[in-house]
């Protein structure tokens, strides 16, 4: 399954989460575990790619983001909690899959594919007015720090409707990395 992801996001300082929190407290929290996967060299990173395996309470599934003009084309495979154990923390033996198949065709080397490391992330996650919002507070690298997503349809007004929303809030948009970026700069990559 694959689809096209737009998003607005902003980082969040510890008070705007915690009044933030306030709006999503009817909401049941879901933890939700990243593991990301690259080559020694990141080739992946190199070629824009990115791949992760994100697990849940009771499931599991592998995904590969590849930028375009405008959004994120996401390719999504579900796994069961097993398939992913089994990917990361083995040899990190891909399956044959559409995922792996456009990841070869970009010229990376799944065999060399390792986990690099996990970024876990409680999120409270509500359809609004003006798109799907989730509020996150994210653990990696012995840090923690907090977002505001927004994922819409529409590039444009999304993008209006998410300031707005935060002048509303009265959040000042704080640029945020995806949260890939935010764990790789904590591996001293070098580009």
């Amino acid at each position: 399954m694959n689809h096209l992801e737009i998003e607005y996001k902003t980082m969040l300082n510890k008070a705007e989460f915690n009044r933030m929190e306030s709006l999503f407290s009817h909401i049941a929290p879901i933890t939700q575990t990243n593991y990301y996967f690259d080559t020694d060299d990141y080739s992946m990173r190199k070629h824009h790619l990115s791949l992760r395996i994100r697990t849940f309470d009771k499931g599991a599934e592998m995904t590969l983001k590849i930028p375009k003009k405008v959004g994120t084309l996401e390719h999504n495979i579900e796994l069961t909690r097993d398939q992913a154990r089994a990917i990361i923390t083995s040899t990190c033996d891909f399956p044959d899959n559409v995922i792996s198949d456009l990841i070869r065709q970009s010229g990376v080397d799944c065999s060399k594919l390792k986990n690099l490391g996990h970024l876990t992330t409680i999120r409270r996650e509500k359809q609004t007015a003006i798109g799907l919002m989730a509020l996150d507070k994210n653990n990696y690298a012995s840090r923690i720090d907090y977002e505001l997503e927004l994922e819409v349809k529409d590039a444009d007004k999304g993008k209006a409707d998410f300031e707005a929303f935060l002048v509303e809030q009265g959040i000042e948009l704080k640029y945020a990395k995806s949260k890939v970026a935010r764990f790789c700069s904590t591996l001293n990559i070098k580009d």
